[in-house]
């Protein structure tokens, strides 16, 4: 399924947060053991099982806590809301909550990158046919909360299925379909 995985550390502080489990957890704890940082928590983006399979057993692991947006059903160990905050070191990654592939999406915002998990792709955004998906919340989330952000800001999704792996949201603001829809009705109408 291409899923991403991220590591985000604060290296002075040597605090890190893991972004979805995916699906092997060696290479996670290899990373972070490699980067010589402790990871404080490994951060669910939403609830489907290619994000958090290997939650709990990355998570123990790392001797860290799993996190999750406060309407997940996955199973974990400190819930958060929009506007909450995760302290690494001397650094906050800012919670957004982005409803729309899931009730419980969200994203990641450390003030120059955003992890989008499944709201938002290279190319295109995530589904909403699945249980607890709404096209009505995805196109809110996009336009009224990501595109809000500064074009700077660098989109890392949470699978591979752009022509790359990451971009700038202004460069993706111009090139999106779901992005660049000017109304709820166009964004509807995108394949």
């Amino acid at each position: 399924m291409q899923n991403f995985v991220y590591l985000l550390a604060d290296k002075r502080g040597g605090e890190a947060l893991v972004v979805d489990s995916g699906w092997e957890t060696e290479p996670i704890v290899k990373a972070a053991k490699e980067a010589d940082v402790k990871v404080k928590f490994v951060v669910a983006t939403h609830c489907h099982f290619d994000h958090v399979g290997t939650m709990k057993e990355l998570a123990d692991a790392l001797g860290a806590k799993v996190v999750v947006h406060e309407s997940s059903p996955t199973e974990h160990d400190l819930t958060v809301k929009g506007g909450d905050a995760l302290k690494l070191g001397q650094h906050e990654v800012k919670v957004i909550s982005t409803p729309g592939h899931t009730v419980d999406s969200i994203c990641l915002y450390d003030g120059e990158n955003l992890f989008t998990g499944d709201t938002l792709f290279i190319g295109n955004c995530g589904r909403t046919d699945l249980p607890g998906g709404s096209m009505r919340e995805m196109f809110d989330s996009l336009h009224k909360i990501i595109l809000k952000l500064p074009p700077s800001t660098v989109v890392y999704p949470g699978h591979d299925y752009g022509d790359v792996p990451f971009r700038k949201l202004g460069d993706e603001a111009l090139s999106n379909p779901v992005l660049t829809a000017k109304s709820y009705d166009e964004f509807f109408d995108v394949p």
